[in-house]
């Protein structure tokens, strides 16, 4: 385990540069102690590892020092050929980059860690959108990749879903992010920072100004919170439904999995009919018909008043549809 730390340690400074003791310690997840512990260690096997003093110090390798250790697994070297998500990188213009450097990878790779890849690669496959769902077009995906990586303000033509559908915005790009296969940018102006879908972009036009950049700013922890927020704020009513347990069990392959699992969480025992009453959350009422149609005739809306009569009207109108018309007195007493 402490020989796996040290080769930790050296490959954080390697990569990160300046280090402080603390900021060592957190990502090791060990005390401060220990972290002295093994820099000196590194300076004992010959590590060209200094400290500079001060509020600013920290820890830090001499400048040009590499080293050509890896200390990669078995386990590792093959992991590493499942993070390549090749369609992704050709959309985002890096495909003939990514093989490249898989190429160099392999290559460098001892026999035995080569061949573990190898058989990685040949027997697992990440395919990260969901099913039936076609690839969205992304025509100025390239261009917000390349704002982000050059940290330049972007101007874009934006489709959204409220009025007005067409908005111009200046953003500071700060990162993207693939989500079940759809693409986001996450950005900031002058008053927020959101995610914009980037197949909704309807023009964009990279600007000659840098972009600026929060303080701290941490793109994978701002999407955790970012989507958890997006989720619950999304839903902001809920329709009561008497529904059978076949219908609440199908739930969980043809409906948003939010709506699925509350609607799991809320729901009592059957009744003597079968069928039991249970909460689903909804976007809006039309939201919520469209959605409970899936379940036809294994589910009642109680409430709210709204949507019942959508669904009564709906009833009405699908009997109109495919039930015959009522025949006529004069009709039934000709053919007795």
């Amino acid at each position: 385990m402490r020989a796996d730390r040290l080769l930790s340690l050296l490959l954080l400074l390697q990569t990160r540069g300046r280090m402080t003791a603390q900021g060592l310690a957190d990502e090791l997840e060990v005390s401060v102690r220990t972290v002295y512990r093994d820099i000196e260690s590194l300076g004992a096997a010959g590590v060209p590892v200094y400290a500079d003093r001060g509020p600013a110090g920290g820890y830090q390798l001499l400048d040009g020092y590499r080293t050509r250790l890896t200390g990669l697994t078995t386990d590792e070297a093959g992991t590493i050929f499942l993070a390549g998500m090749p369609g992704p990188a050709a959309e985002l213009g890096l495909g003939s980059v990514l093989a490249a450097a898989q190429l160099k990878l392999r290559a460098s790779l001892p026999g035995e860690l080569a061949d573990r890849a190898d058989r990685v690669r040949e027997r697992f496959h990440l395919d990260a959108p969901g099913w039936f769902r076609a690839d969205e077009p992304v025509p100025y995906l390239s261009t917000v990749a390349d704002a982000v990586w050059s940290g330049r303000r972007i101007e874009v033509r934006y489709r959204r879903w409220k009025a007005p559908r067409e908005v111009t915005r200046t953003l500071n790009p700060l990162g993207v992010v693939l989500k079940a296969g759809r693409w986001y940018l996450v950005a900031a102006t002058a008053t927020r920072t959101t995610a914009y879908r980037v197949s909704n972009i309807l023009d964009a036009e990279l600007l000659d100004e840098p972009a600026a950049r929060p303080e701290g700013f941490e793109l994978a922890a701002f999407w955790a919170e970012w989507t958890e927020r997006y989720e619950q704020g999304v839903y902001t009513g809920t329709a009561t439904v008497r529904m059978t347990a076949a219908a609440l069990d199908r739930m969980a392959f043809i409906f948003p999995p939010e709506m699925s699992r509350v609607a799991r969480a809320e729901a009592g025992e059957p009744d003597e009919t079968g069928r039991l009453i249970t909460r689903v959350p909804i976007e809006s009422i039309r939201h919520g018909h469209i959605e409970l149609l899936k379940l036809g005739a294994d589910a009642e809306v109680l409430d709210p008043p709204e949507l019942r009569a959508v669904f009564t009207e709906t009833a009405r109108a699908l009997a109109a549809t495919y039930l015959p018309p009522p025949e006529s007195p004069q009709g039934a007493a000709r053919r007795s």
